[in-house]
Protein backbone atom coordinates (compact mmCIF):
# COMPACT_ATOMS: atom_id res chain seq x y z
CA UNK A 1 0.00 0.00 0.00
CA UNK A 2 2.70 2.52 1.02
CA UNK A 3 4.83 1.82 -2.06
CA UNK A 4 1.83 2.30 -4.30
CA UNK A 5 1.04 5.71 -2.85
CA UNK A 6 4.66 6.93 -3.06
CA UNK A 7 4.52 6.90 -6.83
CA UNK A 8 1.25 8.83 -6.67
CA UNK A 9 2.72 11.44 -4.33
CA UNK A 10 5.83 11.95 -6.42
CA UNK A 11 3.65 12.70 -9.43
CA UNK A 12 1.93 15.60 -7.62
CA UNK A 13 3.27 19.14 -7.19
CA UNK A 14 5.39 19.61 -4.08
CA UNK A 15 3.66 21.20 -1.10
CA UNK A 16 5.42 23.68 1.16
CA UNK A 17 6.62 21.67 4.14
CA UNK A 18 6.65 24.40 6.77
CA UNK A 19 3.98 22.59 8.74
CA UNK A 20 4.90 18.98 7.92
CA UNK A 21 5.09 16.38 10.66
CA UNK A 22 8.03 14.27 9.54
CA UNK A 23 10.63 15.63 12.01
CA UNK A 24 8.48 15.89 15.13
CA UNK A 25 9.50 13.59 18.00
CA UNK A 26 5.95 12.50 18.82
CA UNK A 27 5.38 11.57 15.19
CA UNK A 28 8.61 9.58 15.11
CA UNK A 29 7.44 7.74 18.22
CA UNK A 30 4.11 7.02 16.53
CA UNK A 31 5.95 5.68 13.48
CA UNK A 32 7.96 3.34 15.69
CA UNK A 33 4.73 2.03 17.24
CA UNK A 34 3.28 1.37 13.78
CA UNK A 35 6.45 -0.45 12.75
CA UNK A 36 6.56 -2.62 15.86
CA UNK A 37 2.85 -3.34 16.19
CA UNK A 38 1.79 -3.62 12.57
CA UNK A 39 4.89 -4.24 10.47
CA UNK A 40 4.96 -0.93 8.58
CA UNK A 41 8.25 0.12 6.97
CA UNK A 42 9.82 2.98 8.94
CA UNK A 43 11.27 4.83 5.96
CA UNK A 44 7.97 4.73 4.09
CA UNK A 45 6.00 6.13 7.03
CA UNK A 46 8.67 8.78 7.57
CA UNK A 47 8.29 9.89 3.98
CA UNK A 48 4.51 9.77 4.26
CA UNK A 49 4.47 12.07 7.31
CA UNK A 50 6.90 14.45 5.60
CA UNK A 51 4.05 15.06 3.13
CA UNK A 52 1.28 15.39 5.73
CA UNK A 53 0.20 18.97 6.40
CA UNK A 54 -1.16 20.53 9.55
CA UNK A 55 -4.63 21.93 8.88
CA UNK A 56 -5.26 24.90 11.15
CA UNK A 57 -8.90 25.28 10.05
CA UNK A 58 -9.48 21.75 11.38
CA UNK A 59 -8.33 22.91 14.82
CA UNK A 60 -10.50 25.98 14.57
CA UNK A 61 -13.52 23.87 13.64
CA UNK A 62 -13.12 21.39 16.48
CA UNK A 63 -12.31 24.01 19.10
CA UNK A 64 -15.23 26.22 18.18
CA UNK A 65 -18.37 24.98 19.91
CA UNK A 66 -21.03 23.80 17.52
CA UNK A 67 -23.82 26.26 16.99
CA UNK A 68 -26.27 25.76 19.81
CA UNK A 69 -29.59 24.44 18.61
CA UNK A 70 -32.37 26.59 19.95
CA UNK A 71 -34.98 23.89 20.08
CA UNK A 72 -35.88 20.38 19.00
CA UNK A 73 -38.37 21.89 16.55
CA UNK A 74 -35.56 23.86 14.89
CA UNK A 75 -33.29 20.80 14.76
CA UNK A 76 -36.06 18.58 13.42
CA UNK A 77 -36.97 21.04 10.70
CA UNK A 78 -33.37 20.96 9.45
CA UNK A 79 -33.70 17.29 8.53
CA UNK A 80 -37.40 17.01 7.77
CA UNK A 81 -37.70 19.60 5.02
CA UNK A 82 -39.31 18.64 1.73
CA UNK A 83 -36.04 18.46 -0.18
CA UNK A 84 -34.41 16.00 2.19
CA UNK A 85 -37.50 13.80 2.24
CA UNK A 86 -37.97 13.96 -1.51
CA UNK A 87 -34.32 13.34 -2.30
CA UNK A 88 -34.32 10.47 0.19
CA UNK A 89 -37.22 8.85 -1.61
CA UNK A 90 -35.30 9.26 -4.88
CA UNK A 91 -32.17 7.73 -3.30
CA UNK A 92 -34.30 4.80 -2.16
CA UNK A 93 -35.73 4.28 -5.65
CA UNK A 94 -32.30 4.47 -7.26
CA UNK A 95 -30.73 2.01 -4.83
CA UNK A 96 -33.73 -0.18 -4.21
CA UNK A 97 -31.86 -3.46 -4.81
CA UNK A 98 -28.97 -3.03 -2.32
CA UNK A 99 -31.35 -1.57 0.27
CA UNK A 100 -33.64 -4.58 -0.03
CA UNK A 101 -30.66 -6.93 0.16
CA UNK A 102 -29.32 -5.15 3.25
CA UNK A 103 -32.70 -5.43 4.92
CA UNK A 104 -32.75 -9.16 4.28
CA UNK A 105 -29.15 -9.63 5.44
CA UNK A 106 -29.17 -7.44 8.54
CA UNK A 107 -32.83 -6.92 9.45
CA UNK A 108 -32.54 -3.11 9.28
CA UNK A 109 -35.37 -1.39 7.37
CA UNK A 110 -34.38 0.45 4.21
CA UNK A 111 -35.90 3.70 5.46
CA UNK A 112 -33.63 3.73 8.53
CA UNK A 113 -30.48 3.23 6.43
CA UNK A 114 -31.57 5.96 4.01
CA UNK A 115 -32.42 8.30 6.90
CA UNK A 116 -28.97 7.91 8.47
CA UNK A 117 -27.24 8.63 5.16
CA UNK A 118 -29.62 11.56 4.67
CA UNK A 119 -28.85 13.09 8.07
CA UNK A 120 -25.12 12.43 7.83
CA UNK A 121 -24.32 13.67 4.32
CA UNK A 122 -27.57 14.58 2.53
CA UNK A 123 -27.27 11.33 0.52
CA UNK A 124 -23.64 11.91 -0.34
CA UNK A 125 -23.71 15.62 -1.15
CA UNK A 126 -21.63 16.67 1.86
CA UNK A 127 -18.95 14.06 2.57
CA UNK A 128 -16.19 16.50 3.55
CA UNK A 129 -13.33 18.25 1.79
CA UNK A 130 -10.35 17.56 4.05
CA UNK A 131 -7.65 15.03 3.29
CA UNK A 132 -8.36 12.47 5.98
CA UNK A 133 -4.69 11.91 6.80
CA UNK A 134 -4.14 15.66 7.29
CA UNK A 135 -7.21 16.08 9.52
CA UNK A 136 -6.40 13.06 11.67
CA UNK A 137 -2.70 13.94 11.99
CA UNK A 138 -3.54 17.52 12.96
CA UNK A 139 -5.91 16.36 15.67
CA UNK A 140 -3.66 13.51 16.78
CA UNK A 141 -0.60 15.67 17.35
CA UNK A 142 -1.90 19.22 17.82
CA UNK A 143 -5.13 18.79 19.76
CA UNK A 144 -4.10 17.53 23.22
CA UNK A 145 -7.65 17.44 24.57
CA UNK A 146 -8.42 14.38 22.41
CA UNK A 147 -5.00 13.46 21.10
CA UNK A 148 -5.16 9.83 22.18
CA UNK A 149 -8.52 9.28 20.48
CA UNK A 150 -7.32 10.75 17.19
CA UNK A 151 -3.99 8.89 17.30
CA UNK A 152 -6.01 5.69 17.55
CA UNK A 153 -8.11 6.82 14.59
CA UNK A 154 -4.97 7.70 12.61
CA UNK A 155 -3.62 4.23 13.35
CA UNK A 156 -6.91 2.71 12.16
CA UNK A 157 -6.86 4.85 9.03
CA UNK A 158 -3.36 3.74 8.01
CA UNK A 159 -4.37 0.12 8.58
CA UNK A 160 -7.61 0.61 6.64
CA UNK A 161 -5.68 2.11 3.72
CA UNK A 162 -3.17 -0.73 3.73
CA UNK A 163 -5.89 -3.38 3.91
CA UNK A 164 -7.81 -1.70 1.12
CA UNK A 165 -4.70 -0.93 -0.93
CA UNK A 166 -5.68 2.69 -1.58
CA UNK A 167 -3.73 5.94 -1.60
CA UNK A 168 -3.58 7.41 1.92
CA UNK A 169 -3.70 10.91 0.47
CA UNK A 170 -6.68 10.29 -1.79
CA UNK A 171 -9.46 9.96 0.81
CA UNK A 172 -11.29 13.10 1.87
CA UNK A 173 -13.72 13.53 4.70
CA UNK A 174 -14.91 15.76 7.51
CA UNK A 175 -12.64 17.93 9.65
CA UNK A 176 -12.73 15.10 12.24
CA UNK A 177 -11.69 12.44 9.72
CA UNK A 178 -15.12 10.87 9.13
CA UNK A 179 -15.42 9.29 5.70
CA UNK A 180 -17.91 8.69 2.93
CA UNK A 181 -21.69 8.69 2.70
CA UNK A 182 -22.10 7.22 6.19
CA UNK A 183 -19.33 9.36 7.77
CA UNK A 184 -17.56 6.42 9.39
CA UNK A 185 -14.52 7.12 11.51
CA UNK A 186 -11.62 4.86 10.47
CA UNK A 187 -12.06 2.52 13.44
CA UNK A 188 -15.70 2.00 12.49
CA UNK A 189 -14.75 1.55 8.85
CA UNK A 190 -12.33 -1.23 9.78
CA UNK A 191 -14.87 -2.91 12.05
CA UNK A 192 -18.16 -2.51 10.19
CA UNK A 193 -17.64 -1.45 6.57
CA UNK A 194 -18.46 -4.14 4.01
CA UNK A 195 -17.91 -4.68 0.30
CA UNK A 196 -21.64 -4.81 -0.41
CA UNK A 197 -21.38 -4.30 -4.16
CA UNK A 198 -18.96 -7.26 -4.31
CA UNK A 199 -16.39 -5.53 -6.48
CA UNK A 200 -13.46 -6.60 -4.32
CA UNK A 201 -12.96 -3.31 -2.45
CA UNK A 202 -14.72 -1.11 0.09
CA UNK A 203 -15.52 2.41 -1.11
CA UNK A 204 -17.74 4.37 1.27
CA UNK A 205 -17.63 7.50 -0.86
CA UNK A 206 -18.30 6.32 -4.41
CA UNK A 207 -20.27 3.13 -3.78
CA UNK A 208 -23.75 3.72 -2.36
CA UNK A 209 -24.12 -0.05 -2.07
CA UNK A 210 -21.05 -0.29 0.17
CA UNK A 211 -22.37 2.61 2.28
CA UNK A 212 -25.80 0.99 2.57
CA UNK A 213 -24.46 -2.39 3.60
CA UNK A 214 -22.00 -0.82 6.03
CA UNK A 215 -24.63 1.26 7.83
CA UNK A 216 -26.91 -1.75 8.15
CA UNK A 217 -24.04 -3.90 9.40
CA UNK A 218 -23.06 -1.27 11.98
CA UNK A 219 -26.59 -1.21 13.38
CA UNK A 220 -26.88 -4.98 13.34
CA UNK A 221 -23.56 -5.42 15.15
CA UNK A 222 -24.67 -2.97 17.83
CA UNK A 223 -27.79 -4.97 18.60
CA UNK A 224 -30.49 -3.85 16.17
CA UNK A 225 -33.73 -5.76 16.72
CA UNK A 226 -35.61 -6.58 13.56
CA UNK A 227 -39.12 -5.15 13.70
CA UNK A 228 -38.39 -3.31 16.94
CA UNK A 229 -39.47 0.22 17.77
CA UNK A 230 -37.13 3.20 17.94
CA UNK A 231 -39.08 6.01 19.59
CA UNK A 232 -42.76 6.15 20.51
CA UNK A 233 -44.72 9.25 21.67
CA UNK A 234 -45.42 9.38 25.40
CA UNK A 235 -47.71 11.31 27.76
CA UNK A 236 -46.05 12.64 30.91
CA UNK A 237 -47.61 14.00 34.07
CA UNK A 238 -45.93 15.28 37.22
CA UNK A 239 -42.22 15.14 37.93
CA UNK A 240 -41.76 11.69 39.48
CA UNK A 241 -40.23 10.42 36.23
CA UNK A 242 -37.15 12.58 36.77
CA UNK A 243 -36.00 10.30 39.59
CA UNK A 244 -35.75 7.33 37.22
CA UNK A 245 -32.67 8.72 35.50
CA UNK A 246 -31.79 9.44 31.89
CA UNK A 247 -29.06 8.38 29.50
CA UNK A 248 -29.58 6.49 26.27
CA UNK A 249 -29.96 2.86 27.27
CA UNK A 250 -33.49 1.51 27.90
CA UNK A 251 -33.19 -0.02 31.37
CA UNK A 252 -36.38 0.93 33.20
CA UNK A 253 -39.40 -1.42 32.99
CA UNK A 254 -42.56 0.16 31.63
CA UNK A 255 -44.37 -0.56 34.91
CA UNK A 256 -41.99 1.83 36.67
CA UNK A 257 -42.48 4.51 34.04
CA UNK A 258 -46.22 4.15 34.38
CA UNK A 259 -45.92 4.45 38.13
CA UNK A 260 -43.99 7.69 37.61
CA UNK A 261 -46.65 9.22 35.40
CA UNK A 262 -45.36 8.19 31.96
CA UNK A 263 -47.66 6.41 29.51
CA UNK A 264 -47.39 5.39 25.90
CA UNK A 265 -49.54 7.72 23.81
CA UNK A 266 -50.95 4.58 22.20
CA UNK A 267 -51.08 1.40 24.24
CA UNK A 268 -49.13 -1.61 23.02
CA UNK A 269 -48.77 -4.89 24.87
CA UNK A 270 -45.55 -5.65 23.05
CA UNK A 271 -43.91 -2.35 24.01
CA UNK A 272 -45.25 -2.45 27.55
CA UNK A 273 -43.29 -5.66 28.07
CA UNK A 274 -39.96 -3.99 27.14
CA UNK A 275 -37.67 -1.71 29.14
CA UNK A 276 -37.50 1.87 27.90
CA UNK A 277 -35.81 5.20 28.44
CA UNK A 278 -37.70 8.49 28.54
CA UNK A 279 -36.45 11.02 26.00
CA UNK A 280 -37.30 14.70 26.43
CA UNK A 281 -36.88 16.74 23.26
CA UNK A 282 -37.28 20.42 23.92
CA UNK A 283 -35.58 23.77 24.11
CA UNK A 284 -36.81 27.22 23.25
CA UNK A 285 -40.34 28.23 24.10
CA UNK A 286 -42.05 25.17 22.66
CA UNK A 287 -43.30 22.50 25.06
CA UNK A 288 -41.17 19.38 25.35
CA UNK A 289 -41.80 16.46 23.04
CA UNK A 290 -41.64 13.30 25.15
CA UNK A 291 -40.83 9.93 23.61
CA UNK A 292 -40.10 6.50 25.03
CA UNK A 293 -36.99 5.00 23.50
CA UNK A 294 -36.47 1.28 23.04
CA UNK A 295 -33.54 -0.93 22.06
CA UNK A 296 -33.24 0.39 18.50
CA UNK A 297 -33.14 3.97 19.80
CA UNK A 298 -30.10 3.02 21.86
CA UNK A 299 -28.50 1.38 18.81
CA UNK A 300 -28.85 4.59 16.76
CA UNK A 301 -27.21 6.57 19.56
CA UNK A 302 -24.16 4.31 19.17
CA UNK A 303 -23.85 5.88 15.71
CA UNK A 304 -24.16 9.39 17.13
CA UNK A 305 -24.58 9.96 20.87
CA UNK A 306 -27.36 12.50 20.62
CA UNK A 307 -31.04 12.15 21.46
CA UNK A 308 -31.95 14.75 18.84
CA UNK A 309 -29.92 12.91 16.21
CA UNK A 310 -31.69 9.62 16.93
CA UNK A 311 -35.07 11.34 16.93
CA UNK A 312 -34.31 13.04 13.60
CA UNK A 313 -33.34 9.69 12.08
CA UNK A 314 -36.53 8.15 13.45
CA UNK A 315 -38.79 10.91 12.11
CA UNK A 316 -37.05 11.11 8.74
CA UNK A 317 -37.31 7.34 8.36
CA UNK A 318 -41.06 7.53 8.99
CA UNK A 319 -41.44 10.30 6.41
CA UNK A 320 -39.46 8.23 3.93
CA UNK A 321 -41.52 5.14 4.66
CA UNK A 322 -44.62 7.06 3.65
CA UNK A 323 -43.01 7.52 0.23
CA UNK A 324 -41.53 4.05 -0.09
CA UNK A 325 -41.06 3.11 -3.74
CA UNK A 326 -43.57 0.62 -4.99
CA UNK A 327 -42.20 -2.70 -6.15
CA UNK A 328 -41.83 -2.87 -9.92
CA UNK A 329 -44.85 -4.23 -11.73
CA UNK A 330 -44.03 -7.36 -13.61
CA UNK A 331 -46.08 -7.99 -16.69
CA UNK A 332 -47.40 -11.53 -16.88
CA UNK A 333 -45.61 -13.64 -19.42
CA UNK A 334 -48.09 -15.24 -21.80
CA UNK A 335 -47.92 -19.03 -21.87
CA UNK A 336 -46.11 -20.55 -24.77
CA UNK A 337 -48.34 -21.94 -27.49
CA UNK A 338 -48.56 -25.70 -27.53
CA UNK A 339 -46.57 -27.21 -30.41
CA UNK A 340 -48.59 -28.25 -33.40
CA UNK A 341 -49.15 -32.01 -33.61
CA UNK A 342 -46.68 -33.74 -35.85
CA UNK A 343 -47.98 -35.83 -38.73
CA UNK A 344 -47.06 -39.47 -39.09
CA UNK A 345 -43.83 -40.15 -40.82
CA UNK A 346 -43.94 -41.43 -44.35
Amino acid sequence: MIRALLASILATPAIALAQSYGERPEVKAFIQEMVQRHGFVESELAYLFSRVQRADPVLEAIEQPAEKVRSWNFYRATFLDERRVGDGAAFWREHRAPLARAERAYGVPAEVVVAIIGVETFYGRHTGRWRVVDALSTLAFDYPARGRFFRNELESYLLFAREGNFDVFAARGSYAGAMGLPQFMPSSARSYAVDFDRDGRIDLRRSPADAIGSVANFLKQHGWRKGGAILVPARVSGDAWRALGGGFEPKVPMAKWQGAGVELAKSSRDLEAQPAVLVELGGGESPSDFRLGFRNYYVITRYNRSAMYAAAVNDLSQALRARAPKPPVRKPVPPKAAPAPQGEGR
